[in-house]
């Protein structure tokens, strides 16, 4: 496997120590759900890109605190490339601003979520029991950290996962595209920071339940095992 990772965002300084970034966190993993092969690293926000994406056997655009839709230059000359990718038929992994970036390309409405922040861990109905390595599941629970969102399925994609508080959660495009809104690539004390770090902003009532819901455990290994098949099939 040769795997390009478009990381979009910069860690917290508290954090860099440990996680390093969110392109690492990935291939950590990947790595553990089975990945083999090279792992490439780029970050968007310093204008990191590969000088092809030809070799790589799929490109994976991960999270940020950026918008999708936002006008920044740089978010800007990433949509352009993941349009040509998309053309290309470049196998393309997204997760929550990546998700969102691609959908966005793809022709979907995102914007932000008028119900506010889906944080903490969250349970998804899922439709697709014969997507690879899925063995039949109709539940997943994963960690979330958005206020933004996918309104539309795209045209021609297949609805992956869904609930009440986000609707498109996780869709897949023939075998080219897979895209999650969640975060399998997060572990609990990640999360944890991050909703210490939004508590004012969340509320006690749901900062509460949201930190409790992370004693629960998530299936983030299991998405990574349906990325590396999706990758490799």
């Amino acid at each position: 496997m040769k795997l390009c990772i478009l990381d979009n965002d910069f860690l917290d300084p508290a954090l860099e120590a440990t996680y390093i970034g969110y392109g690492a966190m990935f291939e950590r993993l990947l790595r553990a759900a089975g990945a083999t092969g090279q792992f490439d690293i780029f970050n968007t926000l310093k204008g990191q890109y590969p000088d092809s994406f030809e070799a790589y056997d799929a490109v994976l655009l991960t999270g940020s605190r950026a918008d999708s839709f936002s006008q920044e230059p740089w978010v800007l000359e990433l949509k352009q490339k993941v349009e040509c990718l998309l053309q290309a038929r470049k196998k393309l992994i997204g997760v929550c601003f990546g998700h969102q970036l691609i959908a966005l390309c793809l022709g979907a409405r995102v914007g932000r979520a008028p119900q506010g922040w889906g944080a903490g861990r969250m349970q998804y109905q899922w439709h697709a029991p014969d997507f690879v390595q899925t063995q039949g599941r109709t539940e997943i629970a994963l960690l979330a950290s958005h206020q933004d969102q996918v309104f539309d399925l795209p045209q021609r994609a297949q609805l992956l996962a869904s609930s009440e508080f986000c609707p498109v959660a996780a869709f897949a495009v023939q075998n080219h595209v897979f895209c999650v809104q969640a975060h399998p690539e997060f572990v609990e004390d990640y999360s944890a920071f991050l909703l210490n770090k939004r508590r004012a902003l969340l509320g006690e009532e749901k900062f509460s339940t949201c930190i409790q819901s992370l004693a629960l455990g998530h299936e983030g290994a299991a998405v990574a095992r349906m990325m590396v098949a999706f990758i490799n099939d």
